[in-house]
């Protein structure tokens, strides 16, 4: 067993922003009165955890907060849509629904029932590209409840599985795809942009969704062998936080996960980085757009590597509402766009960078017009960097929305987790606050002159149908599906 130090955040200088978030209905202890009784006694906030794991190499989170009568229990599997097999899209995220048909000793489809009876609240999971995770908060008393449903999924899901039930998910998945993507506007677009920035077998070609034709082949015998490698406990994360006894939270987790056996741990396949010999230009007709937009995507770094936060920075500098360069260029001043976004969207090998832009209609001209401004303005980035008073604007916006993001149980969960996940510390938020103070300008400058130059994915959607189009099967890059 080793304990992790607790991670100390600096309220202080968070407490004169005046920032008010809604209290979460599952957790009554909002964040900002954390922020406001520390700066008041000079003193600081403090997220405290300790981390352990079981002979059968189940790693366990505890983050001890009685302050209301709640537990959030989040359990994450190192697992995701960047790990299926070439042909099997979208299996990660449909294996995630048939965890909700039930398990040998809850019964058939009763998961979510169960817990409502019991008070909880905030059922659910998300698949994305690098993990799968499932949550709910419960009532303190009705902890072991949330740990024996979890349990009873780790090791006994195939015992109830059933033909009928993996062909009712499935249709339920292609449903989901069809109303969240299909058929909504600029659905399209995402798929043709990982289309080119990924190569056939790569691991972001497709999105989380998954491919029609793909979940169509899906069989029973591949959720099987699914749920075989990848959810063993030693591939698995649990976290607890809100108000339970320590000692009395550890023996109820080795009473309802400790009797598996220690299985090995799954290995996540190379791939090649990905990298663009030149810039290709896609243009997608789509009957749900009522606008012509345009989409240009750049290779750039995975969460949380070096230059991840930087091109953060530069993203909020170009498209910030009211005072982003692009947004004052494109929206305000030559009145070219409706809309102007920009991201860095990281995962665990890599990431992309991100700018749209929401053409006018009726205005000749325009697309060319707004890409030679998107240039002008990334070309005077990697040249001058952002200005201080861009700089404060992201800092001062990122150390508050990681505060408030700790109001409910199940985000402070979250964040033990991301941080494990993707740096295997639960407390590396440390290392990034200390990041966040200490960005600089010329950081901004450099990140953006190394990655957001050269080749680029540019998509263009059209209003309109093209006759005879298929449903392409690409990825975009920042896609969580939730069940």
């Amino acid at each position: 067993m080793r304990r992790t130090p607790r991670l100390v955040i600096s309220a202080a200088w968070l407490a004169g922003l005046c920032l008010s978030t809604p209290a979460s209905a599952s957790d009554p202890v909002p964040a900002r009165s954390l922020v406001t009784a520390a700066a008041s006694s000079s003193e600081e906030v403090e997220l405290a955890f300790e981390r352990y794991t079981l002979d059968n190499g189940l790693e366990v989170i505890l983050h001890h907060d009685p302050r209301a009568p709640l537990v959030a229990v989040n359990l994450w599997y190192h697992v995701g849509s960047g790990d299926e097999d070439p042909g099997r899209s979208g299996f990660a995220h449909l294996f995630e629904h048939m965890m909700f048909q039930g398990a040998k000793h809850i019964g058939e489809d009763v998961h979510f029932d169960l817990l409502r009876e019991i008070g909880a609240t905030g059922i659910n999971g998300t698949t994305n590209r690098d993990r799968t995770n499932y949550y709910e908060v419960v009532p303190s008393h009705h902890l072991e409840t949330a740990l024996w449903l979890e349990s009873d999924r780790m090791g006994y899901m195939l015992d109830l599985l059933s033909e009928a039930s993996f062909a009712n998910q499935r249709d339920v998945v292609r449903n989901e795809r069809r109303q969240n993507y299909d058929d909504r506007a600029y659905g399209r677009e995402r798929f043709a942009v990982a289309a080119a920035l990924y190569p056939e077998g790569h691991p972001y070609r497709y999105l989380t969704i998954g491919r029609h034709e793909d979940l169509e082949a899906a069989s029973l015998a591949e959720v099987q062998r699914f749920f075989l490698k990848w959810y063993v406990p030693s591939n698995a994360t649990l976290t607890l936080a809100g108000d339970f006894e320590p000692a009395a939270a550890k023996a109820a987790i080795e009473k309802w996960f400790g009797s598996f056996p220690r299985l090995p741990k799954p290995a996540h396949r190379d791939v090649e980085p990905p990298r663009l010999e030149k810039t290709t230009r896609v243009e997608v007709r789509d009957p749900f757009a009522g606008f012509e937009r345009i989409h240009l995507t750049w290779l750039s770094p995975g969460y949380l590597h070096e230059g991840d936060l930087e091109l953060d920075v530069a993203a909020q500098a170009l498209s910030a509402t009211g005072w982003g360069r692009l947004y004052r260029r494109l929206v305000l001043e030559e009145k070219l766009a409706r809309a102007v976004g920009a991201w860095q969207g990281g995962a665990q090998r890599n990431g992309e960078f991100n700018i749209t832009v929401t053409l006018r209609p009726g205005i000749e001209g325009a697309r060319d017009r707004a890409i030679a401004i998107v240039d002008e303005e990334l070309a005077r980035l990697r040249k001058e960097g952002v200005s201080a008073e861009e700089l404060r604007r992201f800092q001062i916006g990122r150390e508050a929305g990681f505060v408030f993001g700790l109001e409910s149980l199940n985000g402070r969960a979250n964040s033990l987790q991301s941080y494990n996940h993707y740096k295997g510390d639960p407390g590396y938020f440390r290392t990034q606050l200390q990041q966040i103070r200490a960005l600089t300008p010329e950081a901004v400058r450099s990140a953006t002159a190394k990655w957001v130059d050269g080749p680029r994915a540019e998509v263009i959607t059209v209003p309109g149908r093209e006759a005879g189009a298929d449903e392409d099967g690409a990825a975009s890059s920042d896609e969580e599906t939730e069940g």
